[in-house]
């Protein structure tokens, strides 16, 4: 059993949780679990703050996280190891305050911080990189581009679900009308990434989909879509209801953040849903097309596709084997987490 020092955000639907929660199913000890968000003073939470808080890296909060890792230094605590998820907060001198528990410090990057995205936003990041004892990610432009900066060690997985948040219901009586639907999409609206476009085609096509997610009442196609939009972002046993009520759920990637597969395309499969998603040279080695799940190539292909799955007697059989693939290939967050840790374990300090 290791004692671990875990920070990352601690909301029970957000994946930093689950992994936490995956740790300790694996028998290990979280010793302290540590949100830097939450401990800010209350004017630095503004809207306004936040937005210029993302957009500069996070500068303006260096020396107030900084107060914080001391103080957990001091605090008497012995990790033997740290686990830091995402580390958009943490900056050079943050993991020099923590290299003083003289333990593997590793960070788990599920976004593209190397990438061009989000702007500045991991800049404090990327001023620590090479103090990591293992970075893990989940694209390939990352893992190069961590290497090329400078990281010791890097190391590329693929994303993941979580055995016990993801799990289905065990009657599908038990999913609540309100989360039932033909074709679902659940994601946030992005300018830029073309979601709304998208999914204006499927309704032009005459194919009813009930959309969930935040922002997506800032899309200039949104009178159009308000008859579908069904609610803001969901998360607990509401999120696996909406997956496992569809018939059909769409993965929709972000071209911004260089994504051929997300967390979705194994949430989805495992969760009892049928993963209707675009064709990537990561998805089809996950699946077999059309029998594990469907992929297309644009926004006409998939309409064709979902008018097809909706009109046949597929729908179960597509659900069932994918759900039996994806738990075969072993993607959960045990899984994960696990070969995450060996692999931090085994590098010399």
């Amino acid at each position: 059993m290791l004692n671990i020092l875990y920070f990352g955000d601690h909301r029970h639907f957000s994946t930093a949780f689950h992994r936490a929660k995956a740790l300790e199913r694996l028998g290990h000890h979280i010793i302290g679990y540590h949100n830097p968000e939450e401990t800010l003073p209350g004017y630095f939470k503004s809207a306004v703050i936040s937005a210029i808080n993302f957009r500069s890296g996070y500068r303006l909060l260096q020396g107030h996280v900084q107060r914080d890792l001391e103080k957990i230094v001091q605090s008497g605590i012995k990790p033997d190891v740290i686990w830091v998820d995402n580390g958009e907060f943490f900056g050079k001198k943050c993991l020099l305050i923590l290299k003083k528990f003289n333990c593997p410090i590793i960070l788990y990057s599920i976004d593209d911080p190397t990438g061009k995205r989000d702007g500045r936003r991991f800049d404090s990041f990327l001023s620590a990189i090479k103090l990591y004892d293992l970075i893990a990610v989940v694209r390939k432009e990352t893992e190069e581009e961590c290497k090329s900066l400078g990281a010791k060690q890097v190391l590329r997985v693929m994303r993941s679900y979580d055995e016990i948040a993801h799990a289905p219901y065990g009657d599908i009586a038990e999913i609540p009308l309100d989360f039932k639907s033909d074709v679902a999409f659940i994601g946030t609206w992005m300018r830029n990434e073309n979601r709304d476009e998208f999914i204006k085609v499927l309704i032009d096509a005459g194919i009813s989909v009930s959309i969930w997610g935040d922002r997506w009442p800032k899309s200039p196609h949104f009178e159009l879509l308000k008859p579908y939009y069904r609610g803001p972002n969901l998360g607990g046993k509401d999120y696996i209801a909406a997956i496992q009520g569809a018939k059909i759920c769409l993965g929709l990637l972000s071209k911004g953040n260089r994504d051929l597969h997300t967390t979705r395309s194994m949430e989805v499969p495992y969760a009892g849903g049928l993963l209707c998603a675009e064709r990537t040279s990561e998805h089809t080695d996950l699946y077999d097309d059309g029998t594990e799940a469907v992929f297309w190539n644009d926004a006409y292909e998939c309409a064709s596709i979902c008018k097809k799955l909706l009109a046949g007697n597929e729908l179960m059989n597509i659900k069932n084997a994918g759900m039996k693939k994806v738990r075969h290939l072993k993607l959960g967050n045990e899984d994960i987490c696990k070969q995450i840790l060996e692999k931090g374990l085994s590098i010399a300090i």
